[in-house]
């Protein structure tokens, strides 16, 4: 059963940086599960800086924006698997439902969640779940924002909860709020 880490803090605080770092420093393969669409040129330097920057250290690379518990489970042969980011997955998961026509509940992303964990808890290794905490800010002036930050706190607390070490990232500066912080 993998041990799950749980990485949270605000846009640019160090998060994603702390979670490369931490998985640099455990032995054994590596893989990234990307869940950033590219949308625009800018989209696609900042992605290909991150790839460059992962490139030295031997990283295998999986992209899914919709189906994170399948690149979990195809992730299997890897003994470390960094998910970046659940923010993305839920911006995914809202815009595909709008395409669709559909919305997306706070009930259906739990359990989207519940099977990534699921997932999660069958991988033989150590799984890294990067994600942006989005509710200390104000109250967005919009249906669709403050639809977005309430499934993205949603998906924080079940990860956090099912986590065995939960961080919070501010400034660079790492606090544990569950587990301990090595």
């Amino acid at each position: 059963m993998a041990r799950i880490v749980f990485i949270t803090g605000g846009s640019r605080s160090g998060k994603s940086q702390h979670a490369q770092q931490l998985a640099e420093s455990l032995p054994g393969s590596r893989v990234f599960v990307a869940t950033c669409p590219v949308l625009d040129d800018e989209m696609r330097e900042r992605i290909h800086r991150h790839r460059a920057a992962r490139r030295q250290s031997r990283w295998s690379t999986i992209e899914e924006t919709i189906d994170l518990a399948g690149a979990i489970r195809r992730a299997r042969r890897h003994r470390v698997v960094l998910v970046d980011c659940v923010t993305l997955w839920i911006n995914n998961l809202l815009y595909e439902a709008g395409q669709r026509g559909a919305t997306i509940s706070e009930a259906q992303v739990a359990k989207l969640c519940r099977q990534v964990i699921a997932a999660c808890r069958e991988h033989p290794g150590i799984i890294i779940i990067v994600s942006n905490e989005l509710g200390m800010g104000i109250v967005p002036d919009n249906a669709l924002s403050r639809r977005y930050r309430d499934l993205v706190g949603r998906a924080n607390q079940i990860f956090a909860d099912a986590s065995d070490d939960a961080r919070f990232v501010v400034s660079g500066q790492i606090i544990a709020l569950k587990g301990t912080v090595s």
